[in-house]
């Protein structure tokens, strides 16, 4: 299993950070090789992505939420195997520090050789910042708050 980090600072304030982070139907907006997620309820999600010519399709749980703090998921089944968790902390009033690490196990020859080269790492660091690029010039997020979850 590989590990990924990776932090980048935006210019919205925390709570705009992680609404727009919990609009999971939002990240094909700024996460390559992402198809589309379709979001079963208030702790699953479906994905399907296209990396490398292969097409992989899994379901998630969030098994911890915090918001405006922090989401941590796990995949439960199909083709990926992963986990991880990002975190939002309060810079200043317009600035949020977001933090993603995931653990991915390469589940074929072309993940493997993607993990081997580093390009699982580059991929992780370059949708950080297309994140940081789509709400920075989004400066709000979208839509309903519909992957919020209300603590208790």
């Amino acid at each position: 299993m590989s590990k990924v980090k990776e932090s980048v600072e935006v210019e919205v304030p925390v709570h705009t950070a992680y609404n727009q982070w919990t609009q999971f139907e939002e990240f094909p907006n700024f996460m390559e090789g992402v198809e589309r997620i379709t979001q079963i309820d208030d702790r699953h999600n479906h994905w399907r992505t296209k990396i490398g010519g292969v097409r992989r399709e899994f379901d998630t749980e969030i098994v911890d939420q915090l918001p405006d703090e922090r989401i941590a998921w796990r995949s439960t089944s199909g083709d990926t195997k992963q986990k991880g968790v990002v975190s939002f902390r309060r810079v200043d009033e317009k600035h949020t520090r977001v933090e993603l690490v995931m653990d991915v196990e390469p589940s074929g020859a072309a993940e493997m050789t993607a993990d081997a080269t580093g390009l699982i790492d580059r991929r992780v660091k370059g949708d950080m910042r297309r994140f940081k690029d789509y709400i920075e010039r989004r400066g709000s997020e979208t839509g309903a708050w519909r992957g919020r979850i209300t603590p208790g």
